[in-house]
């Protein structure tokens, strides 16, 4: 049993956590509870019925289900279309589709949170001889540093009226970077800033790891388009694959012109039996997000108890995403602690977690990913570049409970080593 393995001390400390964090858990409810009614309204304003869970296959032809789970997720990601697809495999697949539909040779794009995600950084040409990525077909690629966590208003404003930009792109969340991730307060003020003096641009969100964590997403507040994967929160923990392109209209039909032929765009696509998957994952995906946030919480309250400092966001911060980051000091507890949450998995808990080279990164890795879908964030998984301050990016749970067993026998094992 689980529990008859996890210290005494740290059991005691979780029921003091408990007692503490009952008002932090309680916020992290009213938003799920908010946005829970946003989803539940949609499903029931777009009339879906069994019907729709229907398995099209072939050419995809006039699915009513397909087409009624994108009006969903427009509804909730605050845009006016979406593509909701299977063939999107990935957050990074997303990105990558909506980026070269949507920019072409001679154009511009400028990443305004600094350097992007370590798997995006060959796609776009900063490393690598690919001959898809974006600067092989002639794009240029600029990028604008933060400044303490926050854009750099006066800078971005004055690039961007210079023009010769066709797409500004936000990450909003750190990835594996120190930096805070970013609120919808903040994406809103530099949005309205750049509207100001550039009407054309398009700005583009990469909202991977951040929907429903707040009231709100970067398509209410005027992003033009939306990116993000089913892998991670609006699967919730239920769609096996799957990826989505938001916003507006026009560049969503672009990119579904990109991802299967001019004239075609969302018209076609097997769904591959997906469908039930997709509705239900969206519909269990608030409750899915709150548990994740909590599992977050409660981890960065016991690291800091246990005087572990450096996890950001500290456990009362504000959150704009899933993603908790737990420095912890040395190779040593880095590994201890992975290997901690991967035995405590449902899936592979048999596995032993080893420092290896992963493609796409340029250091080795550890990860504990024991999840019931290969590769899905949602549930809950810890990875990490192998090299100082040995820093682990810790993100999902799909119940609070089985993440709260999950963190208390990772520091388990960390305290025993």
């Amino acid at each position: 049993m689980i529990l008859d393995k996890i210290d005494k001390d740290l059991l005691q400390m979780s029921k003091d956590a408990d007692h503490e964090l009952k008002d932090i858990y309680q916020n992290i409810d009213d938003i799920c509870l908010y946005n829970s009614n946003r989803i539940l309204s949609a499903f029931i304003e777009n009339s879906v019925s069994y019907s729709d869970f229907a398995d099209i296959n072939g050419y995809g032809n006039y699915d009513e289900g397909r087409d009624k789970i994108e009006k969903i997720f427009a509804t909730v990601l605050g845009c006016e279309d979406a593509l909701v697809r299977p063939q999107i495999m990935s957050g990074t697949n997303a990105i990558y589709l909506a980026l070269s539909a949507l920019l072409k040779h001679g154009d511009t794009m400028i990443s305004i949170t600094g350097s992007p995600y370590d798997s995006l950084q060959e796609m776009i040409g900063l490393y690598g001889d690919s001959s898809q990525s974006l600067k092989a077909s002639g794009v240029s690629y600029e990028q604008i540093e933060l400044v303490n966590d926050d854009f750099d208003d006066e800078t971005i404003v004055e690039r961007v009226k210079q023009g010769n930009v066709r797409l500004v792109e936000i990450q909003r969340s750190r990835g594996y970077s120190h930096r805070l991730s970013l609120t919808i307060a903040k994406i809103e003020r530099i949005i309205k800033k750049i509207r100001e003096v550039n009407t054309d641009v398009i700005i583009m969100v990469d909202n991977c790891y951040g929907e429903l964590v707040e009231r709100q997403e970067p398509g209410h507040v005027g992003a033009d388009v939306v990116v993000g994967s089913l892998m991670k929160n609006l699967g919730g923990g239920v769609a096996t694959t799957g990826g989505y392109v938001a916003g507006r209209a026009d560049l969503v039909n672009m990119v579904a012109e990109r991802l299967t032929a001019p004239g075609i765009g969302k018209s076609l696509g097997a769904n591959f039996n997906q469908n039930s998957l997709f509705f239900k994952g969206i519909f269990v995906a608030p409750n899915a997000v709150k548990n994740a946030l909590k599992t977050a919480v409660f981890a960065a309250y016991m690291l800091d108890k246990l005087g572990y400092k450096n996890v950001s966001p500290a456990y009362d911060e504000e959150r704009t995403d899933i993603i908790q980051t737990l420095e912890l000091g040395t190779k040593e507890n880095l590994v201890n602690f992975t290997q901690g949450i991967q035995s405590a998995s449902p899936i592979d808990s048999y596995v032993r977690v080893l420092p290896a080279p992963m493609p796409g990164y340029p250091f080795d890795e550890v990860m504990a990913a024991g999840s019931f879908t290969q590769g899905s964030t949602i549930e809950l998984s810890a990875d990490a570049p192998v090299v100082e301050p040995y820093t682990c990016y810790m993100q999902g749970g799909l119940t609070f409970e089985y993440g709260k067993l999950s963190i208390l026998l990772a520091l388990t094992n960390m305290k025993q080593q």
